[in-house]
């Protein structure tokens, strides 16, 4: 197996997000896209302040959290190949179907005062196992429908998709269980999930090649090896995985620190996370206007060494009294604290998401982008949930500990980034 030749595009060719937007269908993709994104950075806000609300309990937050995300990455090798033998589309609007099922059944179930934590994890464990379609769907779905010379620009688009994403989902969200509870809350982002799915009806799915053996398993088992034979998915997984430990992290200390050092609402949780939306989809428009060829690896280090100070910043609120004293010259510092972490971790997210998504597009065979990017997604992520259960168990004893956990992370992430991927694949090559 080979990663492909890194051919630079050519120069005539029109580049515009104007004519990004005129391939077929893509628009109303697009709009989906948006939409199931905005629930899913939603469900990861209203989860965690649901939880915490509801139990009072930090660890079930990080253990709810690992459900929601962890079985799906488990599994993606099997979606991967389910992808590639069944097209995308169809796929996706699965995805969404069991998404809005599962957060309605949490709503009414919980109005009903009947979802113990054992249910509420069994459910978020099992909406999570189609959440890999819809990631690895779009993500794949891509590089068939544009042309490669609009890689760049529909990778921006992308990317900006989880930063709009992440101004808009978090605050919504926090709002919504502030006002109206958890419940409430989670009824809404079911119901954006099917106005996704909606969206998608009638959108065929584009022509694509594959290479299959005619057996799920073995299908699924020969996405695996091409993945790990890869030596920049390969590499790709062990610095990214090991970085998203940091991601999990901030998903359950943030709101701790805002709510129970700073003594904020679960609004102001919701904004924070908005600052690193809006910087993150700055930096990814503006990298996305860039000719990343050759370029992707420097990118990628230095974006990955960028999140340990932002993930650092969280440290010194971390001892905040604020919300004991009600000193408002210690709120304000705090909160300036933790707004600058996230615009930091925002900047640097958008350079990395670009490089990242457009690299891994180049160096996979397109035969085998549906179960490569499945399983090479799953393996960047699975640091996240582990993250977030590993971070809800230390902040029980120690917020700092748990920061400090992300720091290293990112610094690993970045040394194994710079060591393991490949600056250039210029001939087709062995992986």
């Amino acid at each position: 197996m080979t990663e492909p030749t890194e051919d630079p595009p050519s120069p005539r060719l029109d580049r515009s997000y104007r004519a990004l937007l005129a391939v077929p269908t893509l628009s109303r993709i697009l709009v989906a896209m948006q939409v199931a994104r905005v629930a899913q950075s939603m469900v990861s806000v209203a989860l965690v302040l649901f939880t915490l609300i509801e139990y009072g309990s930090p660890a079930l937050a990080g253990l709810v959290t690992f459900a929601s995300v962890f079985p799906g990455l488990a599994v993606s090798p099997i979606a991967g190949a389910l992808l590639d033998r069944h097209g995308r589309v169809r796929l996706i609007t699965i995805d969404y179907v069991v998404a809005l099922v599962a957060m309605v059944l949490i709503a009414v179930l919980a109005l009903a005062d009947a979802l113990p934590a054992p249910i509420l994890i069994l459910i978020a464990a099992i909406s999570s196992l189609t959440g890999i379609l819809s990631h690895t769907g779009l993500r794949s779905l891509f590089p068939i429908l544009v042309p490669k010379h609009l890689w760049e620009r529909v990778n921006a688009v992308d990317a900006n998709g989880y930063v709009v994403a992440t101004i808009l989902g978090p605050p919504i969200a926090a709002t919504l269980v502030a006002v109206f509870g958890g419940p409430i809350a989670l009824l809404v982002i079911g119901i954006a999930f099917g106005v996704a799915a909606v969206a998608l009806r009638g959108i065929p799915d584009p022509p694509f090649e594959t290479e299959t053996s005619g057996r799920l398993l073995r299908d699924a088992w020969l996405g695996l090896h091409y993945t790990w034979r890869n030596r920049t998915l390969r590499g790709l997984g062990f610095s990214m995985s090991i970085t998203n430990l940091s991601g999990g992290m901030v998903t359950i200390v943030v709101p701790l620190i805002v709510l129970n050092r700073l003594g904020a609402n679960e609004t102001t949780v919701g904004l924070v996370f908005a600052v690193s939306g809006i910087t993150g989809m700055l930096s990814a428009f503006m990298s996305g206007r860039l000719d990343t060829h050759r370029r992707e690896w420097t990118m990628i280090v230095v974006s990955l060494a960028a999140f340990a100070p932002g993930a650092a910043l969280l440290l010194p609120v971390s001892f905040s009294t604020a919300a004991e004293t009600g000193d408002p010259a210690a709120f304000a510092v705090g909160l300036a604290i933790v707004v600058a972490s996230s615009a930091l971790l925002g900047a640097a997210n958008g350079p990395l998401d670009v490089a990242m998504f457009t690299i891994r597009q180049r160096r996979t065979e397109r035969a085998w982008m549906g179960r490569a990017f499945a399983v090479s997604m799953a393996f960047n992520f699975a640091g996240y949930p582990i993250g977030a259960a590993i971070a809800g168990i230390l902040a029980s004893v120690s917020l700092q500990a748990s920061i400090l956990l992300g720091v290293v992370s990112c610094l690993v992430g970045a040394l194994l980034a710079a060591v393991m991927i490949p600056r250039h694949v210029p001939t087709a090559e062995s992986t």
